[in-house]
């Protein structure tokens, strides 16, 4: 039998086009503070990283008891995009994510876990409306660790799947996923499609489509079909 491998996603970017409701709930909880919303490309290059973290770089010149009201501000907005019972309209999967998803899982040398910026209240209802529920073996959010690209989640990962570090690689779309990777010392997969300019990325690989996803893991990890 081979030896296990281990395969983490990030979320936003990544897995799912987020933007649109990150941005919708970002205007709404400066609207609540009468701050002025930085540009969309600002916004956006916080994606990944923890709220508490987020705001203070987007406003690292505010009074510190600010902060959490707009990290606040921000997790209500988002919970209200859905609708009071959880249904509404969330962010869609990139083309070819779901697919890649499904064969990895398919795969019993394969172990798939999530490492993201999200809240768990959060990425449940990302894995629930997409039916991803007991797709992933680990799913390490914000809620319990330093934000990206502290290593942390990649080790906790690491230990609950019993995976070694030089069989495991990391995905994701910004220089945080990237440097959270490198610190952890497993190999690093950029996504071109995401939130963080490709060439920023430095990654071991860099993939433009998902179809090329799994190949690239192939590569990485040492293990071929």
């Amino acid at each position: 039998m081979r030896d296990l491998r281990l395969v983490i996603f990030d979320v936003d970017g990544t897995l799912v086009d987020s933007q649109a409701e990150i941005v919708a709930a970002m205007t709404a909880a400066f609207a609540a503070e009468g701050l002025v919303l930085p540009d969309r490309q600002r916004l956006l290059s916080i994606v990944g990283l923890s709220l508490d973290v987020a705001m203070l770089r987007l406003c690292p010149d505010e009074a510190p008891d600010r902060h959490p009201r707009l990290v606040q501000g921000y997790k209500d907005a988002y919970m209200d995009l859905r609708g009071a019972d959880g249904k509404g309209e969330l962010s869609p999967l990139y083309p070819g994510a779901r697919a890649a998803l499904d064969t990895l899982a398919g795969q019993d040398h394969t172990l798939l876990a999530v490492a993201t910026g999200k809240s768990r209240r959060g990425l449940d209802k990302i894995l629930e409306r997409h039916g991803l529920r007991g797709m992933f073996h680990s799913e390490q959010v914000a809620d319990n660790h330093p934000s990206k690209p502290n290593p942390s989640m990649i080790l906790t990962a690491l230990n609950e799947t019993g995976t070694d570090a030089r069989a495991a690689v990391m995905i994701g779309d910004t220089t945080f996923d990237m440097d959270m990777g490198r610190a952890a010392g497993v190999r690093t997969i950029g996504v071109s499609w995401g939130y963080h300019d490709a060439d920023s990325l430095r990654p071991d690989l860099l993939i433009d489509q998902f179809a090329d996803l799994l190949p690239a893991i192939d590569q990485l990890t040492g293990s071929h079909p």
